[in-house]
């Protein structure tokens, strides 16, 4: 008697797995690029997977692109017009209206609530309120735009009474994510007087280095101790490095 070997059948991807797969792609890759190097139907389609959760969105953003004629004509489109494109629903439709006042909200706020340091005092005043009541020395990161503007202010480093280590990857990560242009650093003497050691100096060398190969500029290092402080690029301790 022969043995009949049984056909083996293989079921289908189900279709929802295969836009799940195509939507993380898609999502990896503005992650990685923006939306730069995305076409305006490609965008459209992004912009929808958060109001369509299941269907294929490409189609209705190419013919979303078709009839209105281009990404802000799909923007500007009256509500309407727009639940008239086939997959459009409200949500869908109501999505798409906010994305131009977003931008308007966002324009309008850009620049609005952002301290501007505007000399070496603003920075040593600014860093002695942030470590009123620390006990340990706290290592903190303030870095800028080109227009003085403060991006990001916050501690990057906590050790103990005598000490704090210095994450220098860290302050790169940060200086990279907020494409910073200036930066400062900052920390503070617990238990002593505000003048630089040895250590600080070397401190100061190595991130002022690291920070160079991203191409930001290290302005200053500011050392607190209770009400006072101390400037290095004031103090011109360090002329090789802060040239005022």
């Amino acid at each position: 008697m022969q043995n009949k070997r049984r056909a083996v059948k293989v079921k289908p991807e189900p279709e929802e797995s295969l836009h799940m797969g195509h939507r993380a792609r898609v999502k990896e890759l503005f992650l990685k690029t923006g939306l730069d190097s995305f076409s305006p139907h490609a965008v459209l389609e992004l912009l929808l997977y958060y109001a369509i959760p299941r269907k294929d969105t490409n189609i209705i953003a190419h013919e979303l692109i078709r009839r209105f004629g281009s990404l802000a004509g799909v923007f500007d489109a009256p509500m309407e017009e727009l639940l008239k494109v086939k997959g459009i629903g409200k949500s869908a439709a109501v999505l798409i209206k906010m994305v131009p006042q977003l931008c308007r909200l966002y324009e309008e706020n850009l620049n609005s609530g952002k301290t501007v340091i505007c000399s070496y005092d603003d920075v040593g005043k600014y860093f002695s309120n942030k470590f009123i009541g620390r006990q340990n020395e706290v290592v903190m990161l303030m870095l800028l735009d080109s227009r003085n503007r403060i991006l990001y202010c916050d501690t990057v480093s906590e050790g103990s009474a005598t000490t704090a280590n210095i994450y220098i990857k860290t302050i790169v990560r940060l200086a990279v994510r907020y494409n910073a242009v200036y930066a400062v650093l900052a920390h503070n003497h617990p238990s002593g007087e505000c003048l630089p050691s040895k250590q600080d100096l070397d401190t100061t060398r190595w991130v002022y280095s690291a920070l160079q190969t991203v191409e930001v500029q290290m302005i200053d290092h500011i050392i607190v101790s209770g009400n006072d402080y101390f400037s290095m690029a004031q103090g011109k301790i360090m002329p090789e490095l802060f040239n005022t």
